[in-house]
Parts: structure tokens; sequence; C-alpha cells
């Protein structure tokens, strides 16, 4: 993976701000990604990934008074619309992506048109499908505007929506020709976002790098207090370690699975809560103490390394951690076995061998699984 950092200039040499420039190599599908403060300044950055056609801005209600006459100005002469979407996971679904379909007939988009998904997670998914569907695929651009999409949903290409009985089960692999990261707009995010966003961040230091967990644990209150030498920091590593990834493992063949550490008991957490009740990265969290637990039971981590992660998400990052009551074990079971991860209705789960190293199995005793799913607060013990 190439890195790179380039310092942007006004005429005059008026300093702008540095850019970090990070490669996803996927051959001749490469993309960079770039990570810095007042992008949305910078056109000479986007405009080399907008080819000849019109370029539509997918948002929502939220993030467009705040951002979208940015882009807009980004765009230059390649803008031609905007489409507002409803604000929430609970609008994630096939309806909505018809709505846009509708906009782009209307407009007879043609196969150059561009969509800029401009928000967080949820907007770069529902707008990443769209690009993936329409007309069997167009250009896609990712700015992401919370800290869970800038460290792990806009990088990647998986896009998809929800249905009833399980998260993201309809969807594609569609790569963008750029990601646009603008360390500024969190500012403008929610503390409950910011937090959220954080479960994702965790994750990289638990699967692979146990260097970084170490470092979030120390720094967990700058973090959260948005210390942009902090964020920078953060949100490099978790692009560079996911774009490593995306490169050996497009598809999620292999290695990328490691990536859905406690995806697996937080999709069934988030399906069962209704979707919009809990945060994504809510759920995540929840779902990692979960997989650490299960983990631990497998006799494959101390209960001091279980209690330690659920401790840093608890404490150090304010995370919730207990699943909210009333989901039976049944129903964990029925929708973690529709999983898309799941493989002949076995349900495969990313756990830890220790803190900086996953894996990947299916073998689980399901008296076992029964223990971790009806734990609540109660600890591990060999």
């Amino acid at each position: 993976m190439r890195t790179g950092e380039q310092i942007i200039c006004k005429p005059g040499n008026d300093l702008i701000s540095s850019v970090q420039t990070l490669m996803v190599e996927l051959s001749e599908r490469s993309y960079p990604i770039y990570v810095g403060e007042n992008l949305f300044a910078q056109k000479e950055l986007l405009s080399p990934f907008l080819g000849e056609g019109r370029a539509v801005i997918i948002t929502n209600e939220t993030v467009a008074p705040l951002y979208a006459e940015q882009t807009r100005q980004l765009l230059g002469a390649h803008y031609a619309d905007q489409i507002v979407l409803p604000d929430g996971e609970q609008y994630k679904h096939m309806e909505t992506v018809a709505s846009i379909y509708d906009r782009l007939m209307h407009g007879k988009y043609d196969r150059k048109t561009t969509l800029v998904a401009l928000g967080g997670g949820v907007v770069g998914d529902i707008a990443g499908f769209a690009a993936a569907t329409y007309q069997r695929g167009i250009n896609l651009v990712q700015i992401p505007t919370t800290l869970l999409a800038q460290v792990d949903s806009s990088v990647g290409g998986k896009t998809g929506v929800n249905h009833p009985k399980g998260k993201n089960m309809i969807g594609a692999f569609h790569q963008p020709s750029c990601v646009l990261i603008d360390t500024q707009v969190l500012g403008s995010l929610p503390v409950r976002e910011v937090k959220a966003g954080l479960a994702e961040v965790l994750k990289y230091g638990l699967i692979m790098n146990a260097g970084f967990f170490d470092w979030l644990e120390a720094n967990a209150d700058s973090i959260i207090a948005l210390s942009p030498d902090m964020l920078s920091h953060l949100i490099k590593v978790c692009c560079e370690t996911k774009a490593k990834v995306v490169a050996a493992d497009e598809r999620e063949s292999g290695i990328r699975a490691l990536l859905n550490l406690g995806h697996t008991f937080g999709h069934a957490i988030e399906t069962a809560s209704g979707y919009g009740t809990l945060l994504h990265g809510e759920t995540v969290a929840m779902g990692i103490v979960m997989a650490a637990d299960l983990s631990c039971r497998l006799g494959w981590i101390a209960p001091a390394v279980a209690d330690r992660v659920r401790r840093v998400i608890e404490q150090n990052f304010s995370l919730p951690t207990i699943p909210p009551a009333g989901i039976s074990v049944n129903q964990y079971q029925e929708l973690m076995a529709s999983d898309k991860k799941a493989e002949q209705g076995r349900i495969r789960f990313v756990l830890l061998k220790a803190i900086g190293k996953a894996v990947v199995t299916a073998d689980v005793a399901p008296e076992t699984l029964y223990q971790t799913l009806t734990a609540g607060k109660q600890l591990c013990r060999f």
C-alpha cells in the first residue's frame, strides 16, 4: 500500500492544509483515500475522479444543511443535483434506493454520472448500492462525515441495505473511485455518534494491532474530545489497516472476515431491537464484548483479557456493553444463522486468541454459545 503526504497551498503560497494520501491497491481499480483538514476547498483532489459526466450528491436531511453547499462548490461545473434522504438506519431499505433510481431516471442520468455519498455509513451504503446497480454500475465518490464512516464503511466497497430479517442482506461490492476524509467535519458530530464510531476503531486494535489498542486505551479522553492530532493518527491507522486487508481480500473470502469482529452478535442485536433504535457502533461495542466473552469461555483468552476488553469499551469510551433485555436466545440464534457470514446454516464468529490476534471459527458448542448469550454482566470464568 502506497502512502504519502502533500502540502496544499493557495496562490501566494498561503498554507491551507497537509493531506495524507493512502492507496487501496486493487490493480486498475485502485483508488486514493485523502485525509486532512479543509479538504472541501480542494477541487484539485476530487476533479480527476469525476470524469466527463454530471455529479449527483446523495446526502440526508441532517448533513445537507451543514455540508451540501461546500460539496456543490467542490464539484464545480460537474454538479447537477442533490438527493436528500431522511436520516436514520430505519430508512436503509430498498424503497429508499428506489427513490434514488426514480430521480436519476427522471433526470436522464447516464453511465458517466457520478454519485457523491455525503454522510455517514447509512448514506454511504445506500448511495454505494445505488451506484453499483443503476445502469449496472456508475462512478462513486465517498465523502464520509461521521467517524464510523471515515474509519470503516467508506473504504472497501461494501454497499447495501437492510431487510427486516437481517442487516445488510441486500447489497453489492462496488469500490469508490476516491474517498475524501475531512477531519474538520467531526466537530459537528454529537458525542454519541463519536463514541459509536470508536467501537469500529477499537476493533482494528483487537483484531491485528495490540499496540494500537494500548494507545487507544491510554488516550481515550483526548480522542473523545476530538484532539486533531489524535484524530489524524487514529484515522490514518484505521484506513491503512483496512486498505491492506481489502487489497488482500476484496470479496471477503479470507482475512477480510476478521473486520467483522463483534458484528455477528451486533447485527443480531440491531435487527432484533429495530433499526434506528441503537446506533450501529453501539451494537458493535456490545458484540465485541460478547465475542470476547465467548473467546474466554472457549479457553482462548484469560478472563482478565475479556474483562479488559469490556472495561476499555465501557469505562474508557463510555459505550454500552449489555444488550437490551428481551432478546431471546432463539432470536439471537435465528438472526445469526441467517447472517450473510454464515455458511450452510453454521454461524461463523470472529473471536480473539489474544488482543491483536483474531480468528474466524464456526466450531462453537451450542451450550457454550448459550452461556455467552445469557451472561449479561456476569464475567467469564474458567
